[in-house]
């Protein structure tokens, strides 16, 4: 019963399921049936949207296209009127700018310069678009007037404004003082700063839109004549200025100085050479004539040659940095060769002339020319690297300018070193060149001045020699250890000629004695003169042992001279006396000996003190040295004899043969060699 009543109750439930069910499937139905119904309403909306919206379509397109078109033609209208205006305006180029082109660009360069601008663009209009308009040769005539103004006014600045840089200056820049405090770059300043403007716009305009190079020809004409005319005032400056106290400096190197008055003045290179050279120079003119003039000579033209050269370089170096920023870069090079042809040119020459001068010095046997040739080489060697490069991209005929001077010197200095080697050999034997009193003669003191001048220009007279060698290796660079070694076999080829022509002069004299003397007096200032200079040194790269053999030279000499005493002292040497004995009255006949000895030994001392009073032995060690030997040996020769005969009774007037005590003897020898004694 319990199971019919729980299936009864499953029964109702699944009954109550069933009809909530079938109402849910009819409100579902309903509710699609409404659905349906707003689908089928918004369809119909849509679809008359729709077909409002092709009206309105249709209806707007024609009008947007309308529009567009009113635009573009409005633009077109714009653009037109625009070109118009734009074409106009070429028309009144020539009338707005030909005042101002008329009036030239003085002043107003700018504005002078747009101006030539929208000329050129009107040139180029009318060419392209309407070139038989005649408002094109209007134009065209006003542009080339135009480009005249601005070649003008480029002429009309750099004539006006380009002076010579003076001469104070130039020695500023060229100083290259190391004692300067301030190691500042000094820069010149050739044009004021607003008129380098100019002339930079001006040239700068003309290269792109003129089309025109003549510009770069007035340019370097103007520069070359203010070059030329800065090194000449610098010359001149020289001639007016320089003294035998030293080189002309500026105000402006004394007032950085003012502080420190133990500095010197500024001096070239070689300044105290040149006053050596000078005294070298008049000395070995004497027997030339005189050397009037040649204190002008080496003060001042060679000092100011040697000037001239550096001032071409560093002025040269400024014009060509002021050249960078005027010219274009792939004219540069050409314009600056011809810039500096004329002042190089004219250096160049003047060291022709000095070389000619110096050939036909040599000629004449006047070898003191060739000093004047050293001092310049040497400074035209030490320039040559800053040369090189200065004229770096010029033509290869203006490179070879200066090697070809240094060339032509170096030949005629050797030419001369070598003849005057030769000369020095060959001297003619003058008697009345010959000293008269023994002492050292004028060739000796002129060649050893001569070899001292070279110590300053050793690797220049080494190079001036080397450039004679034959060997295949002659056209090398020197080393200056090679340049000594070939210094050192000239002078040793000097001094040996030098000895071998004393030696031949020494037989003028006939008196053995004195020639002994010239030949001690020469051989000892040779060596002096070596030994006080760096002559020794150099002498003894080739030759070891020439001090040893001067010094034996000189010592034969002395002994040379000390047998001209002999017949002297011979009479009283012992071993020369007969054996008397003692205590035993003299026979006459060695009274008469003993008289004759005496008397002999009296009248050569006499005779040769007399003698040799006159002769000469400029070197005070030397003369005390000589006169101290020979007075030992005639007092102790004279002082043993007077000591065994003093006392004997050889003559009743002892005082007519006695006439010197010892000591009187020593005081004679004493004043051997000086004429004032």
């Amino acid at each position: 019963m319990f199971a019919t009543e729980e299936l009864s109750a499953r029964r109702r439930e699944i009954e109550d399921k069933l009809k909530q069910e079938e109402e849910n499937l009819s409100f579902i139905k309903e509710s699609l049936e409404k659905s349906d119904q707003l689908t089928k309403n918004m369809v119909s909306i849509l679809s008359s949207f729709e077909s409002r919206l092709m009206k309105l379509e249709n209806s707007i397109i024609p009008v947007h296209k309308q529009t567009e078109n009113l635009q573009r033609l409005q633009e077109n209208v714009e653009k037109t009127l625009s070109c118009l205006d734009h074409v106009i305006s070429y028309y009144h180029v020539a009338k707005d700018t030909e005042k101002i082109i008329k009036e030239g660009p003085t002043g107003r360069l700018e504005e002078y310069l747009n101006c030539m601008d929208k000329i050129q663009k009107a040139v180029e209009y009318f060419q392209d678009n309407n070139p038989d308009s005649p408002e094109l040769n209007r134009v065209k005539s006003l542009f080339e007037r135009g480009k005249e103004s601005l070649e003008s006014e480029f002429r009309s600045l750099m004539t006006r404004h380009t002076k010579p840089v003076p001469p104070i200056l130039i020695l500023d820049l060229i100083s290259g003082d190391d004692e300067m405090e301030t190691q500042e770059e000094m820069s010149l300043e050739h044009l004021p700063e607003s008129v380098l403007h100019d002339i930079i716009r001006i040239s700068g305009w003309l290269v792109k839109n003129g089309r025109n190079q003549d510009f770069m020809t007035v340019y370097f004409q103007i520069r070359s004549v203010q070059l030329d005319r800065s090194i000449k005032g610098l010359k001149d400056h020289f001639r007016k200025n320089s003294s035998s106290t030293g080189v002309p400096y500026s105000p402006a190197i004394q007032n950085k100085r003012k502080d420190t008055p133990t500095k010197k003045p500024i001096k070239r290179p070689g300044h105290e050479h040149d006053l050596r050279v000078k005294h070298l120079c008049d000395t070995l003119s004497d027997k030339h004539g005189p050397a009037a003039g040649r204190d002008d000579v080496f003060d001042i033209e060679i000092d100011a040659y040697i000037h001239c050269i550096s001032a071409f370089v560093k002025l040269a170096q400024s014009e060509y940095q002021l050249l960078t920023e005027i010219v274009p870069e792939h004219h540069q090079k050409k314009t600056f060769d011809s810039l500096i042809q004329e002042s190089l040119d004219n250096l160049i020459m003047e060291g022709d002339n000095i070389v000619s001068a110096a050939r036909k010095a040599i000629i004449r046997h006047d070898y003191s020319a060739v000093l004047t040739i050293f001092p310049i080489l040497k400074h035209l060697k030490q320039m040559k690297p800053e040369f090189d490069q200065v004229l770096q991209g010029t033509a290869a005929g203006t490179k070879n300018k200066l090697p070809g001077l240094i060339t032509s010197m170096e030949t005629t200095g050797a030419k001369a070193l070598e003849e005057f080697a030769d000369n020095i050999k060959n001297d003619p034997d003058k008697e009345y060149n010959m000293p008269k009193d023994g002492t050292v003669h004028e060739l000796t003191s002129n060649a050893i001045l001569f070899l001292q001048q070279l110590l300053d220009f050793q690797e220049t007279a080494g190079a001036m020699l080397a450039s004679q060698e034959t060997s295949s290796s002659a056209t090398s660079i020197y080393s200056s250890e090679v340049s000594r070694r070939l210094l050192s076999t000239y002078i040793c080829k000097v001094l040996g000629n030098l000895q071998l022509n004393l030696l031949s002069k020494s037989k003028v004299y006939e008196d053995p004695a004195l020639s002994a003397i010239f030949l001690h007096n020469n051989y000892n200032y040779i060596l002096k003169s070596l030994e006080k200079s760096e002559l020794i040194q150099l002498v003894a790269v080739t030759q070891k042992t020439a001090e040893r053999s001067y010094r034996e030279l000189i010592e034969q000499q002395i002994q040379t001279y000390q047998r001209s005493w002999l017949k002297v002292t011979d009479y009283i040497l012992e071993r020369n006396l007969p054996v008397f004995q003692p205590g035993v009255k003299l026979k006459d006949k060695e009274r008469q000996v003993i008289k004759e000895r005496f008397k002999g030994f009296n009248d050569g001392l006499e005779e040769l003190c007399k003698i040799q009073k006159a002769w000469a032995i400029p070197d005070m060690e030397q003369r005390d040295k000589i006169r101290q030997a020979q007075k030992t040996i005639v007092k102790e020769t004279y002082g043993a004899f007077l000591n065994r005969f003093g006392n004997v009774p050889f003559t009743k007037n002892p005082e007519k043969y006695i006439k010197y005590q010892v000591d009187q003897v020593g005081e004679m020898i004493e004043k051997l060699f000086d004429t004032s004694a």
